[in-house]
């Protein structure tokens, strides 16, 4: 599996690639993946579960149990519960939100698809994402696995990354370049 050297090489990216291993073997990425969808969706939605992963006066016994607690209250599956206890055990849980995109990431490449974030300043329908899922197939001729998140600081238009690479046609950013340009008029 090819993979880029940035994954590789930082340390939630080598966390992930393990993690990744041992679900491979185990015939259970699919579970980890939704498993990780899960606690990303819940360090999102919960600021006070976000501060704890990463308040350095939490002990590790108490993260450890924290951790385990969020693992059954989720439902998630037995590996991904002894991967948060071996985090919270070597004081790494701060760094599970990279560890969950690179995981996502390995996932994706290892079925040939590549991941895309779209962010807009309202909702977009399900057509919507449709469209723009099969205008990006086109251009990246793969399949592409969208991501949706709602920015209201965007005003109007998208901003999709798909890597390294962003295509930004927000109205702030049209405004943003406007305003610059006028200055230097």
């Amino acid at each position: 599996m090819e993979l880029s050297a940035g994954i590789q090489a930082s340390l939630a990216g080598r966390y992930a690639s393990a993690l990744f291993d041992l679900a491979s073997e185990a015939g259970t990425v699919t579970a980890v993946e939704s498993d990780l969808d899960k606690l990303d969706a819940a360090l999102r939605e919960s600021k006070d579960l976000s501060a704890l992963i990463t308040n350095p006066e939490i002990s590790r016994g108490q993260l450890a149990a924290v951790m385990a607690g969020i693992g059954d209250h989720l439902g998630l599956s037995d590996l991904t519960k002894k991967f948060l206890g071996v985090l919270a055990e070597n004081r790494r849980v701060s760094k599970l939100p990279g560890m969950i995109r690179a995981f996502a990431t390995i996932a994706a490449a290892q079925r040939g698809e590549v991941q895309a974030e779209v962010a807009s300043a309202h909702a977009l329908s399900d057509t919507q994402l449709a469209d723009l899922e099969t205008k990006l197939r086109a251009r990246e001729g793969r399949t592409v696995k969208l991501k949706s998140r709602v920015d209201p600081d965007l005003l109007g238009g998208l901003v999709v990354t798909i890597g390294s690479q962003r295509i930004d046609s927000s109205i702030r950013t049209r405004l943003n370049s406007l305003a610059q340009a006028m200055k230097s008029a």
